[in-house]
């Protein structure tokens, strides 16, 4: 029994491995492939800015989490008053929020203080978007932030308000659910 058992996995084996040879390549070759996630679907709501990039946000009119990537940050200094709930929020569970004292002179933000986010510390959960009463933090899908040195890592609040740049090759990719496989082209 012991020979058989021996044939039929190497032919079981065999046959796993001709099956997949013909199925299109589901890794994509990082950094010269990027996945398209500009054009990923995302659920319209009157409280989201326009020209938003696809990304985790919370929405309090529904009371529930948008499903999203969740990249690095973006700041509406426009929106943002400077109540530091995203700071409080990020306290129990990164600390990688600070408020920074930056001379704006904007109406709304009486204290000019502003979120500065560090990327060695967030864990990327989310909870400072959620806590954002006036939905001036965002997440979007930029998530190219490697650095040679920590001090890169730490984002002030104006290099929060830049948009993101995606450059490359981008590739979309449908899910399959039923087979569990992906396509991209």
């Amino acid at each position: 029994m012991g020979t058989l058992g021996y044939i039929k996995g190497v032919l079981v084996a065999t046959w796993s491995g001709v099956r997949h040879f013909f199925r299109p390549r589901m890794t994509l070759r990082y950094p010269e492939q990027k996945l398209d996630l500009e054009d990923a679907e995302y659920p319209t709501s009157p409280r989201r800015p326009a020209g938003l990039t696809p990304g985790y946000k919370y929405d309090p009119l529904q009371g529930v989490g948008i499903p999203g990537f969740k990249g690095r940050h973006i700041l509406y200094f426009e929106k943002c008053t400077g109540c530091q709930l995203c700071a409080i929020a990020c306290d129990g569970i990164a600390v990688a929020i600070d408020m920074q004292k930056v001379a704006k002179g904007k109406v709304q933000n009486k204290k000019d203080i502003w979120p500065a986010v560090d990327y060695g510390r967030c864990v990327f959960c989310g909870l400072c978007v959620d806590a954002c009463p006036f939905d001036a933090l965002y997440m979007t899908n930029d998530y190219e932030l490697s650095a040679f040195d920590k001090m890169s890592l730490k984002y002030t609040p104006d290099m929060l308000a830049l948009p993101p740049k995606l450059e490359g090759k981008k590739y979309k990719v449908e899910f399959d659910t039923e087979k569990g496989v992906a396509k991209h082209g």
